[in-house]
């Protein structure tokens, strides 16, 4: 159930992982939210500035001082800092490695994931809630179905791995392999069986997308994260309300493409006590799934004609 103000059941228990870079401004509006749930531990990763980018060294260093001066709350804190620039790939798949060298199991925010406050226990509760059931491979906070399906409960589970504002356990992310070394044909004809819930070009998207990150093709890291969950045949575990707002893709490093999605609405929510059954809510993901490719697609097009039609200012406002 939605709320206007979320009370917090009980001090927040569970570590978190902040991953950060250049941007100051986005960095911290996140690390504010970061502040407000107080987490008992905070593990800080920051890649190192790029030779290429003038004056990025100072951008970097103004994060990470910005940051570490204003943690006000009892908590353990640690740090990757790195010196060099190893590219999102590395970089972050790294740090969660890290992470989980460290925690068995935590939640992970990157610097443009601003979260609700209720996110963090949406999140603590179900780690604990799963904790050993390797049916579940993650927790998301992103949740793109608008309010088109209301339900009495507080999540579903869903074949669609949400990497903005997540958590996972160590169990699970041992699992993960950057390189992607099992891909081959036989693994990707196993896998396109397996999605026929899908269509066909949604499909295709994922298995291209997979084979590029398995060439090298991509400087990224989720696709693999992505890839590991569907050969596990995992779920991952998705609220109904919407909990992270992304905001923005201006100035950031990744390899994250204009999208409709940016700064969507998030909420604060209260949680049942109502436990939905294990297995795959395939009416729910086909809208999720819809939404996702379908508006994407849809908004890619609108905005391909107006940039030719030089009105590409008006474009960045539409949300389709």
């Amino acid at each position: 159930m939605s709320v206007k103000n979320f009370t917090p059941p009980h001090p927040l228990n569970t570590a978190v992982l902040f991953l950060v870079f250049n941007r100051l401004n986005t960095t911290k509006q996140v690390f504010e939210a970061i502040r407000e749930a107080k987490p008992p531990r905070l593990y800080i990763a920051a890649d190192g500035a790029r030779e290429s980018k003038e004056g990025e060294d100072k951008k970097v260093k103004k994060v990470r001082e910005y940051i570490v001066s204003n943690i006000d709350w009892e908590c353990e804190v640690k740090t990757l800092f790195r010196e060099q620039n190893y590219g999102c790939k590395i970089a972050i798949s790294g740090a969660i490695d890290w992470f989980f060298e460290n925690e068995e199991m935590g939640i992970i925010i990157e610097d443009d994931c601003l979260p609700s406050q209720s996110f963090f226990w949406f999140c603590e509760t179900l780690l604990n809630r799963y904790r050993g059931d390797i049916r579940i491979s993650m927790v998301t906070g992103t949740s793109y179905l608008f309010n088109e399906i209301p339900s009495k409960e507080d999540y579903f589970f869903s074949k669609y791995m949400a990497i903005w504002g997540w958590a996972t356990w160590k169990r699970a992310w041992s699992k993960y392999d950057v390189e992607m070394s099992d891909w081959s044909e036989t693994m990707r004809n196993k896998l396109s069986n397996e999605m026929l819930y899908l269509d066909k070009p949604t499909r295709e998207h994922f298995l291209e997308h997979f084979e590029n990150s398995f060439h090298n093709k991509y400087d990224t890291w989720d696709y693999q994260w992505v890839y590991r969950c569907l050969v596990e045949n995992s779920y991952c575990i998705t609220p109904y309300k919407n909990l992270i707002s992304n905001l923005g893709i201006e100035g950031r490093s990744g390899n994250s493409t204009d999208s409709p999605f940016i700064n969507m609405r998030k909420l604060e929510v209260n949680f049942g006590s109502s436990i939905p059954k294990l297995q795959h809510s395939y009416e729910v993901d086909k809208v999720l799934f819809y939404n996702v490719f379908n508006r994407f697609e849809k908004y890619i097009f609108i905005k391909k004609v107006l940039k030719k039609l030089n009105l590409l200012n008006f474009a960045q406002k539409i949300r389709v």
